[in-house]
């Protein structure tokens, strides 16, 4: 079974590969398996963690009389199910109150944690090691990062800021500002293409060594 699975992941390699050469029955083959295994363990996962446990245990327990207090979890099932009078025309209307109370809960759960991960935080690391800088606990070339880092975030937050126009001096702030953007850029598109690369560089190991090996 082993071998089987090794030559079923080979197959399924060469499927997806295939792709570069042009568009054929193959991929299509090994991208419909992708997606199609992707949805049932999505499903399976969601019933078994979340549909039975959450939903279905609660509403047969305060049907059975067992705990009644499984009957508050009545209103956010029957909210859910309001999701399915989209196939409904006369009763599609009443999907908007789980839309709006699903956007609703979920703005309000991001918001403070995108302010926190984006500007607090944020916020911190820049002011952060001058506090170290006072202490005397920094090399000079941390100390000279930790100056360098404060002088994009002005300058790359100058360039965001349109209450004026960019002339004199702002201007040319802004354009170093604009040279660290394109650095940062730089930087996390030459990430996403060496993930790729490593990505490329393990299947062309995995087929010339795993699936090599039961061949030779």
């Amino acid at each position: 079974m082993e071998v089987f699975g090794i030559w079923v992941a080979a197959f399924l390699t060469l499927c997806i590969y295939s792709f570069l050469y042009r568009d054929n029955p193959f991929y299509r083959f090994a991208e419909y398996l992708f997606v199609g295994v992707s949805v049932g363990y999505v499903f399976v996962l969601t019933t078994h963690q979340g549909f039975i446990p959450l939903a279905w245990k609660p509403f047969w327990a305060a049907i059975t009389g067992e705990s009644l207090i499984g009957l508050i979890k009545l209103i956010p099932i029957c909210i859910g199910l309001l999701f399915f009078t989209r196939f409904s025309t006369q009763h599609q209307w009443l999907v908007r109150y789980p839309i709006a109370i699903l956007i609703g809960a979920g703005s309000g759960l991001a918001i403070p944690n995108v302010l926190r991960a984006n500007i607090f935080e944020q916020t911190r690391g820049t002011i952060e090691p001058f506090a170290a800088i006072h202490a005397g606990t920094l090399s000079a070339g941390e100390i000279f990062g930790a100056i360098l880092m404060v002088i994009g975030v002005v300058c790359t937050l100058t360039y965001f800021f349109f209450s004026i126009e960019h002339r004199g001096p702002i201007k040319w702030v802004s354009k170093v500002g604009i040279a660290f953007l394109m650095i940062g850029f730089g930087s996390a598109f030459g990430n996403t293409v060496m993930g790729r690369v490593a990505l490329l560089i393990q299947r062309v190991d995995f087929l010339l060594n795993d699936w090599g090996g039961t061949i030779f």
